[in-house]
């Protein structure tokens, strides 16, 4: 896919057709993910947000696999969520948030993994929308992704991610400053 944008969050017309049959081919061989969406609406609200379009084309970019997985009945927003088996692989190597990469002094990573998020236009997973996915499907077998962390535990320095071990869904925590290869975050886009 050409990822090449001529304005940040703008998708060219061949840009966004491609996408939106990626999109396309995605949620169709995976309709257990969001029963009760049709492929029409999803795509019609898309159209009428082009912004959203290029978020979309940002997770797909970095491994991410984004797919619905859900509307809101109460916003009648249409959810995506990274789908990808493993944390997506353009968003590892990433401590939890600016101030926990601010506060290493050497080996700093090259970003960290809530302003890449903010810059793709989406939301880290909270710990119930990671649950709600492994509903879905059998995620982060060999890696983990870092969660949208309450500010009690952060003002604490510390940070949560989670994985999938043993057909169990596991919560930890870990200083907001470390990251590791095998630690990404996945997001969340209402559209």
């Amino acid at each position: 896919m050409d990822t090449t944008q001529t304005v940040q969050g703008q998708l060219s017309s061949d840009q966004s057709e491609e996408l939106l049959a990626r999109l396309k081919g995605r949620f169709e061989k995976n309709g257990s993910r969001h029963q009760g969406v049709e492929w029409e609406a999803v795509r019609i609200r898309l159209a009428e947000k082009p912004d959203k379009l290029w978020s979309l084309s940002e997770m797909e970019r970095t491994g991410g696999e984004p797919d619905v997985v859900g509307l809101d009945d109460e916003t009648d927003e249409i959810i995506f969520c990274d789908c990808s088996p493993e944390t997506p692989e353009g968003r590892r190597n990433t401590c939890y948030d600016r101030a926990a990469w601010e506060s290493r002094k050497a080996n700093r990573p090259e970003n960290n993994a809530m302003d890449v998020a903010a810059d793709m236009g989406i939301e880290i997973l909270t710990e119930e929308q990671y649950r709600s996915l492994q509903k879905l499907g059998e995620f982060d077998l060999k890696t983990s992704s870092w969660l949208k962390t309450p500010v009690e535990i952060r003002k604490l320095g510390g940070a949560l991610f989670a994985d999938r071990r043993y057909n169990t869904v596991f919560v930890y925590h870990n200083g907001a400053q470390s990251y590791y290869s095998g630690r990404g975050f996945r997001g969340s886009l209402r559209v």
